[in-house]
């Protein structure tokens, strides 16, 4: 066993891609930087969450688009070739090597440790390597935590026995199940149940709530709750599984008892249950923070509570919002202020704007990639009512605009802004609706960049495009 120290400027503790651009921003700035990784470079995003998961769902979505379309419907009528879709799977996860990952670090003169690191103290990093060895690493200024997130597991009686899929198991299972339970109803459940569903599982969903999609409008759960039934998914609303085993040895089925006394038997089993933070062994407790919990930081992302200003935590791991996108805008930030701290430059004096995060708290894009597609940004109409604010609630039927008839027959999709009377912006944009994905940018640069409605009239949609959709939202907020 050697024992090795190491100083650098800065130290970050997860190298998805959260703390790789916390590492490259600190590094633009002529920062000594070090990123310390247990697992493969790139993270979750990349090997078991964005990248495989969309792999699988695209086929999905393209084939429910073609089926559409007058003169393409027939071509699309057989089975998904599940092993073209699985291949494609690996390649975009590339197959689980970080080879390609490890030489963009090197193009950017970031130093990579492979091995479990843990504070030990104020800007103490102490890393154990998958040979054993120890280096205590010392951070002149800032310490960056970029563990990211684990998929929360509730405790029923009998999960330990069962060998749950995760959603790591689900975007990288190598074989379809016959039959699929999917406990829950948020983005993992339905993208799934929708991805599975399609290469030949049978798949019942177990939603504890009255429907899916509860954070968002609910519309949008409506119209995937329609879109999932009709693929064939089984969806049992207000139910809550009571516990679990499995029979007949590692594969033999699962067996799901349920509130209401029923059973229930399915081949595997995902828990879509939710997500829990990556700081259970991290060491916390050295600079007086909790292990397990989720870590407060202020807008330029600084732990709150730990006193000298050193500790930075970005991206999942701060639970401002729960995405690849969002956790690398705030890595952009991190990064830079580490930087200008470094140099006790002014923070707010940057070629590309202030180093403070806004779009956390009012303007975080999201797309769900089901058949159909829902993106949103900012406010549902729920939270702009708790908020207290004077809110107009604008919608309009996408199937009316016509860009939706180049979708094909039978176009189902709604569209609904909110709009703060006060100050004559958008606060919300909300589009559930085959091809939705593409205007979720349009609708975030509305909100993000506060664009007055007598401004919004000025950018024109092209014809016949979906973006239509705007011009008909505002001609409706106006009469």
């Amino acid at each position: 066993m050697n024992e090795t120290t190491r100083t650098y400027d800065v130290v970050v503790i997860g190298a998805g891609p959260v703390g790789e651009n916390v590492a490259e921003r600190a590094r633009a700035a002529g920062l000594s930087t070090v990123i310390v990784e247990r697992e493969l470079l790139g993270g979750e995003c990349s090997f078991w969450a964005c990248d495989p998961s969309k792999a699988l769902l695209r086929p999905v979505v393209a084939r429910a688009d073609a089926s559409r379309v007058p003169g393409l419907r027939q071509a699309v009528t057989g089975p998904l070739d599940v092993e073209a879709v699985l291949a494609h799977r690996d390649k975009m996860s590339s197959y689980w090597k970080d080879e390609d990952q490890v030489d963009w670090l090197d193009s950017v003169s970031v130093d990579l440790i492979r091995g479990h690191g843990r504070l030990t103290g104020p800007k103490q990093v102490a890393v154990q390597t998958p040979e054993g060895d120890n280096i205590a690493l010392t951070a002149r200024h800032a310490v960056a935590v970029s563990t990211g997130t684990r998929a929360a597991l509730p405790p029923i009686p009998g999960l330990d026995t069962v060998r749950p899929w995760t959603s790591r198991e689900a975007t990288s299972a190598d074989k379809v199940p016959g039959r699929l339970a999917v406990v829950g109803g948020g983005v993992v459940a339905v993208e799934m149940a929708t991805a599975w569903q399609a290469l030949g599982s049978q798949v019942t969903m177990l939603v504890l709530e009255n429907g899916l999609l509860e954070r968002m409008e609910p519309f949008a759960g409506e119209l995937v709750t329609d879109g999932l039934r009709e693929a064939g998914v089984d969806i049992r609303f207000n139910t809550t599984v009571t516990s679990l085993a499995r029979e007949g040895g590692e594969d033999g089925e699962v067996r799901i008892t349920l509130s209401d006394g029923g059973q229930l038997a399915a081949d595997e089993i995902l828990l879509a249950t939710g997500r829990a933070p990556q700081t259970r062994d991290v060491g916390l407790e050295t600079v007086g923070l909790t292990p397990g919990d989720w870590l407060t930081v202020d807008d330029t992302f600084r732990v709150t509570g730990v006193d000298g200003g050193w500790l930075y935590a970005v991206g999942d791991v701060n639970r401002r919002a729960l995405m690849t996108h969002q956790g690398k805008y705030q890595a952009r930030i991190a990064g830079t202020v580490i930087g200008a701290r470094a140099k006790a430059e002014p923070i707010d004096d940057a070629p590309w704007g202030a180093h403070v995060a806004t779009a956390d708290h009012a303007a975080v894009p999201q797309v769900v990639f089901t058949t159909p597609e829902v993106a949103s940004v900012g406010l549902t109409s729920r939270e702009a009512e708790q908020s207290g604010r004077r809110i107009e609630v604008v919608d309009y039927d996408l199937a009316r605009v016509a860009g939706a008839h180049q979708y094909g027959e039978d176009y189902r999709g709604r569209a609904r802004m909110l709009i703060d009377t006060d100050r004559n912006t958008v606060v919300g944009v909300t589009f559930a609706g085959p091809g939705v994905g593409e205007l979720v940018h349009s609708a975030t640069i509305a909100v993000a960049g506060e664009v007055p409605l007598d401004r919004l009239w000025h950018a024109v949609p092209a014809f016949p495009t979906l973006g239509e959709v705007w011009l008909r939202l505002l001609e409706t907020y106006r009469g």
